[in-house]
């Protein structure tokens, strides 16, 4: 990108910056941020605030006015051209007298996916493409994934002493952790399109997998509560099923789903060959209707059938500053892994406190028996 100075960069952090002004509210579709100069002055900005409304782009554009004619416009994302629940952004800019668009990353959405550069192109209008494409990608990631892989970004959070137990042998959990890193689960929760959690954790805690209410704005969405459940042991009395949004109950075989869903629980089947809930065919499920971004909850038999079959993009460990002892129940449930090849490569991205906690973010890298 020679075309490409050191004030675009500046100008293009602002737009990454406003895109994240839609973190919690422009769910399912993708945060994105707007700036409009003129003379690398800002004349307007923008950004997506929530599904249905105006885009970034016409926000930003409205904001600049007449000074948008002959300015450069900055997107983190490629403009749409195609008629969704709001028209074309591409018009609108070409409308607006752009004299150049610097966009991060192109739309990997196929009824996006180029369209949008090549008719700014066609208008005439210079158009610059890739800066700051990786903080782009890394803003929209469970988009990206959902889109490209058709499956959400999977991430697995874990409450845990620093011996790594998270719970005593008697079951007994409630709490490990300090009250800010519960807040902070609060934040994952609300980035979420879903929650999931086995059904040994919905029988033992009866938890509510909500946004708690006052924690954060996210309007009126709540995350889609999944709960994976073999035998379909979910009782019609559990807590969440009286809250508001919605319950996903995943099951195999036939079962009696009538007090369930009477209860206003959707069940569905997923088997696999071991007569277990799939999974992956869940979160496929989960892609179809949008969800970007699950966040996973659950105990050491999900978390290691997750790990095991490399369903997990991301891990959040909030540790505790104390030991619990060898009477304890530990994180993963791993009956397979026998060799020290089935180990799981973590790539750590982060680490801070969280009150008297500290948090780690890591990536699943490739285990060393691939």
């Amino acid at each position: 990108m020679t075309d490409i100075s050191a004030s675009d960069g500046t100008l293009m952090a602002r737009a990454l910056q406003l895109a994240t002004k839609g973190e919690f509210t422009a769910y399912p579709n993708p945060m994105v941020g707007c700036v409009v100069a003129k003379d690398d002055e800002v004349v307007g900005e923008g950004w997506h605030h929530r599904a249905g409304e105006a885009h970034a782009e016409i926000n930003a554009l409205q904001a600049a006015g007449a000074a948008a004619n002959g300015a450069v416009a900055y997107v983190t994302l490629e403009p749409c051209a195609h008629h969704g629940k709001t028209p074309p952004c591409v018009d609108a800019l070409i409308d607006a007298g752009v004299a150049r668009v610097v966009v991060a990353m192109q739309d990997p959405f196929p009824a996006v996916a180029g369209r949008g550069i090549e008719k700014l192109r066609q208008a005439g209008i210079h158009v610059s493409v890739g800066l700051m494409q990786a903080e782009a990608e890394a803003l929209n990631r469970g988009f990206v994934s959902r889109v490209t892989r058709q499956r959400p970004f999977v991430q697995l959070k874990i409450a845990a002493s620093v011996d790594g137990a998270i719970a005593m042998r008697s079951g007994e959990s409630q709490w490990i952790t300090g009250p800010e890193a519960r807040a902070d689960v609060q934040l994952l929760r609300a980035r979420a399109g879903a929650i999931m959690t086995g059904i040994g954790t919905a029988l033992a805690d009866d938890p509510s997998l909500t946004v708690r209410a006052g924690a954060i704005d996210i309007g009126d969405r709540q995350p889609l509560r999944v709960v994976l459940d073999t035998d379909l042991r979910m009782p019609a009395s559990a807590r969440m099923l009286t809250l508001p949004g919605d319950t996903l109950i995943c099951c195999t075989g036939r079962h009696n789903t009538a007090a369930l869903e009477a209860a206003g629980a959707e069940v569905r089947s997923y088997a696999d060959a071991g007569g277990m809930v799939d999974v992956a065919a869940v979160l496929a499920d989960l892609a179809g209707r949008e969800i970007n971004n699950v966040l996973v909850e659950a105990g050491p038999r999900v978390a290691g059938y997750l790990l095991e079959k490399d369903l997990v993009n991301e891990l959040v460990i909030y540790q505790a500053p104390h030991i619990m002892g060898s009477q304890t129940i530990g994180m993963f449930e791993t009956p397979g892994w026998t060799r020290l090849a089935d180990r799981r490569q973590l790539d750590i991205t982060d680490v801070r406190r969280i009150g008297q906690d500290t948090r780690i973010i890591a990536r699943i890298a490739a285990h060393a028996g691939h």
